[in-house]
């Protein structure tokens, strides 16, 4: 049953994640194109709202999900996701684009909530650092292959293309999680009642975590939305070789998180989380002062490679700190940080992009890299955490 459940959220995973990033693809083309995209802070719109979406029906998916049952809202969430997709290829003003992206992201508010809290109540203490690892290096899979699938079909065909590609791909995907699950319950016998205390109690126990979730969700944020116009902007990189970029980034990112179990028994999780932290941030500053295209694809793939340690490190804090009948409430938390975070910076980095140049939010990120690394520096965590 383990294994089932964790192949399927790892599925949910991939196909949540590949989604999320298959739309910003397109907008480089389209800002090239001075079609529905002509300005870099209608990106930061898009992506400022969208996150600001996740963020509220991800507190909503967590309120609910012990009274539905997780296999119901993943046939709900695939379904609509697979739904927008396709519909997005009908948008011919930012209005519409705007709004059924925004629907989109409803659909992808169910996956952080509901998928990590239940792998990792079925996988405690050991092996919740193997689980963590994998379900989070299976969405990066999704991203991956997103990246790379819509690089080329957008190059080679036009930017609906990879839009209906992927529709296709998530129902494949979706119900194949379905049915891995259709007959398992989520049900627990004893349902915790959840009220504001319950947040607020749990906030309180997750809070020295949550520069690291800050720091994650702003790196992505930016990566996802503003690292495609960096390259095919400033680099001139052809969509199709962007994509490929891309990919190498997310790809090292997908193999490093499936090493963190054996990393955290072998240097201590904390000392692991630090140093992708400190060398997440390293990379952010080559990246955004790079003049030449090969320093800055290198400096995007090991910051890719840093970067996707910090997530399932401070997934597996969580879990290891926070009761199993809390966890859903904590890993909505965390997410919510990672999306209001993703969401303030990326609003931030369009006018940033506008003014300064496409490479500024990079540098902006950099920034906060220090900022963080400096905060952890300066916290020593309890030994059965570290």
């Amino acid at each position: 049953m383990k294994k089932k459940i964790l192949l399927s959220a790892s599925l949910f995973h991939l196909l949540n994640d590949a989604a999320t990033v298959t739309v910003p693809m397109i907008l480089p083309l389209l800002y090239s194109q001075q079609f529905i995209i002509k300005k870099y802070y209608q990106i930061g719109i898009l992506s400022n709202l969208a996150l600001f979406v996740t963020f509220f029906f991800q507190i909503i998916v967590a309120v609910i999900s012990d009274k539905v049952e997780y296999r119901v809202m993943l046939l709900l969430s695939y379904a609509g996701i697979c739904l927008c997709l396709a519909f997005l290829t009908l948008s011919s003003s930012f209005a519409f684009l705007l709004l059924v992206f925004l629907t989109m992201r409803v659909f992808n508010s169910f996956y952080h909530p509901i998928g990590v809290a239940w792998v990792s109540k079925t996988h405690p203490s050991q092996g919740i650092d193997f689980a963590m690892g994998i379900q989070s290096g299976s969405g990066n899979v999704g991203v991956f292959i997103a990246f790379i699938l819509s690089g080329y079909l957008a190059q080679h065909f036009n930017w609906r293309i990879p839009l209906l590609a992927w529709a296709a791909s998530s129902f494949l995907l979706g119900s194949i999680s379905f049915l891995l699950v259709r007959n398992i319950s989520s049900r627990e016998k004893d349902v915790v009642k959840l009220d504001f205390s319950s947040w607020m109690k749990t906030l309180k126990r997750i809070r020295i975590y949550i520069p690291g979730f800050a720091f994650g969700g702003a790196c992505w944020g930016i990566t996802i939305y503003y690292a495609p116009s960096l390259l095919h902007h400033k680099f001139l990189v052809p969509m199709g070789e962007t994509g490929l970029y891309l990919g190498f980034w997310i790809g090292l990112g997908t193999v490093i998180p499936y090493f963190f179990g054996f990393l955290s028994q072998k240097f201590g999780r904390f000392k692991v989380s630090l140093f992708s932290v400190i060398s997440a941030t390293l990379f952010l500053f080559f990246l955004g002062t790079a003049s030449l295209i090969a320093i800055a694809a290198t400096s995007l793939i090991f910051y890719g490679a840093f970067l996707f340690l910090i997530y399932p490190s401070f997934q597996s804090f969580v879990g290891n700190d926070v009761p199993a009948r809390n966890q859903a409430v904590a890993f909505s938390l965390s997410a919510n940080v990672q999306m209001l975070t993703g969401a303030a910076v990326a609003l931030i980095a369009g006018f940033l992009s506008d003014k300064f140049g496409i490479n500024s939010p990079f540098l902006f990120l950099a920034g906060l890299g220090i900022i963080t690394s400096i905060f952890y520096i300066l916290y020593r965590p309890p030994e059965n955490l570290a």
